[in-house]
């Protein structure tokens, strides 16, 4: 079970990824450092949670969704698209700043040809691409939102609270080009609310569509049991407004509104134990770290 759950995550059935054995490669610390509020909230398993949270979330923007529908292949290959998000993020939380960087660009230029129309809230035929500044707010906002909110409920306290993991965070939305990303948990809060306001989002079939695949996913079924329940919890932390939006609803037994957040620690948990609660692409950094600072000292004393 250790096994199939390092390769759901990583697409790859053994060992660790090359990506992140070269994390221990570079020059210098990256833009995080290792008592960051995003290494924190990166390397806890509520990221599981959140992956999932940030999915349904960033289904509500219809280009979003169409560049998702047009383009992806996550039916056919959902591990792929899956290991392909977390090579990003991890790569920018725990990377040195030139690898963070080329690697944010690789992911600009595979979104160069993703492009298409798509019918808005109003039904009036809008083009998109997936490098729209619109397109890459929503989902650095669904992003980072998701992440925050997931921690919040199943990691430790966050160093510096919220405000700081939403501050750091906003350098990986500049990075992909958002515009202004948010830097507190009220900006983060406020332009999520401004997309609803604003009348941009909405769900139709294909929406109701991808919220099936994420519901059911092609897992062992081993795996769907656990799955069940972080879906649950994800679906619990999204706010009313947007979750009603989706037509999703916490799980109930009856009348009964089950223990989402107690049995989602609990799932979490067990996989923490599978997993060791070390996150690997850390671990990698911690490395690189070591062997800067060893540099440093050496020339320090050559100098001395």
């Amino acid at each position: 079970m250790r096994d199939r759950l390092r390769s759901t995550f990583t697409n790859q059935p053994e060992g660790q990824p090359d990506w992140v054995l070269a994390l221990e490669q570079g020059d210098d610390a990256g833009f995080f450092a290792p008592d960051s509020a995003t290494w924190a909230v990166h390397g806890q398993t509520a990221t599981i949670v959140a992956g999932v949270r940030a999915l349904l979330m960033q289904a509500l923007h219809p280009g979003a969704m169409a560049g998702v529908h047009d383009w992806s292949r996550y039916k056919e290959d959902p591990l792929g698209r899956l290991a392909g998000t977390i090579r990003w993020i991890f790569t920018v939380s725990y990377a040195d700043t030139a690898t963070a960087v080329s690697t944010s660009n690789w992911v600009l230029r595979l979104h160069e040809k993703v492009h298409g129309t798509y019918l808005d809230a109003n039904g009036v035929e809008k083009p998109y691409s997936a490098n729209d500044p619109e397109l890459l707010s929503w989902v650095h906002l669904a992003f980072t939102d998701s992440f925050l909110a997931t921690a919040k409920l199943w990691s430790t306290p966050i160093p510096g609270g919220p405000d700081a993991y939403v501050r750091e965070w906003a350098k990986a939305g500049e990075l992909m080009g958002v515009p202004n990303p948010p830097r507190s948990e009220a900006e983060l809060a406020a332009q999520l609310r401004a997309f609803h306001d604003a009348g941009v989002l909405k769900s139709d079939e294909r929406v109701a569509e991808a919220l099936r695949f994420i519901r059911r996913p092609p897992l062992g079924k081993g795996m769907m049991p656990g799955y069940a329940v972080l879906f649950n919890g994800a679906v619990s932390s999204i706010p009313p407004l947007y979750r009603d939006m989706l037509g999703l609803q916490p799980a109930r037994l009856g009348p009964l509104r089950l223990p989402a957040r107690q049995s989602t620690a609990m799932v979490l948990g067990i996989i923490g134990n599978m997993l060791g609660h070390d996150e690997p692409s850390a671990t990698q950094a911690r490395k690189r770290l070591a062997r800067l600072a060893a540099s440093a000292s050496r020339s320090s004393r050559a100098g001395a």
